[in-house]
């Protein structure tokens, strides 16, 4: 027979010894708790305090009123009269008075050709020319007529060809002087035939430089009985100030 089947006092024992050492886990716990120090749970800072305020209502935004209409009165009294509106009267025109010939042409004044000096306060003298023609036609209302005209100055040189025209001796010193040529005027408005007449002051070149002007002269010839006519005389002053 085995051990297990003969033994049942033996297993009360082992259960008594195991209850014995459980009552004995049991004691020691309990005389574990009962020594445990006690401590007092004491706060590191001050507790903070918060105190909850109802916030005041905000009051509304003011509102503008809306703009007043002005309410439309009735106005007294006769309505307007239209306006009229007038046009302007055109003036009258007047014609220009009738130029008649003089009897004798006015004397015949020399050209003056120059450079133009510098204004000055005091008004200069200045001097013109007058002229007239005279014309007809005959026939049975269908010809041509004829007429009469003084030579016309169509071109001069100009300030940049009389400045390199200027005597050297008379521009290093700043003198200025003029010369009167004679001159005639051919049918292709040149000049031929030119000669001092005059110049001032002498000796100075001023004479030479008018006749090396001469070549930047054009005339329109005279007009007699409806063709130019070649080789008038012409006076001619060209000036250097």
């Amino acid at each position: 027979m085995s051990r297990r089947s003969s033994s049942p006092n033996g297993r009360l024992t082992l259960a008594g010894v195991a209850t014995s050492v459980g009552l004995l886990h049991l004691a020691l716990f309990a005389l574990l708790g009962h020594l445990r120090p006690t401590t007092q749970y004491t706060p590191s800072s001050r507790p903070v305090e918060v105190e909850l305020v109802r916030p005041s209502p905000i009051p509304p935004l003011p509102v503008s009123p809306p703009p007043r209409t002005p309410t439309p009165t009735a106005g007294g009294g006769a309505p307007s009269a239209p306006s009229i509106v007038r046009p302007a009267r055109p003036r009258p025109v007047q014609p220009p008075p009738e130029l008649t010939a003089p009897p004798r042409p006015a004397p015949e004044q020399p050209l003056v050709i120059g450079v133009a000096s510098p204004p000055s306060p005091s008004p200069g003298p200045g001097q013109g020319g007058q002229g007239a023609g005279q014309g007809g036609g005959t026939g049975s209302g269908v010809g041509r007529g004829a007429g009469d005209g003084r030579f016309r100055l169509l071109r001069g040189p100009t300030i940049g060809e009389l400045r390199r025209l200027h005597p050297p001796a008379a521009f290093r010193q700043r003198i200025g002087g003029q010369a009167t040529l004679s001159c005639r005027i051919r049918l292709d408005t040149r000049l031929e035939d030119c000669r001092v007449v005059e110049e001032s002051p002498t000796g100075m070149g001023f004479g030479p430089a008018a006749l090396a002007a001469s070549i930047h002269f054009r005339f329109q010839p005279p007009i007699r009985d409806g063709a130019p006519v070649d080789g008038q005389e012409v006076p001619v002053v060209v000036i250097w100030p």
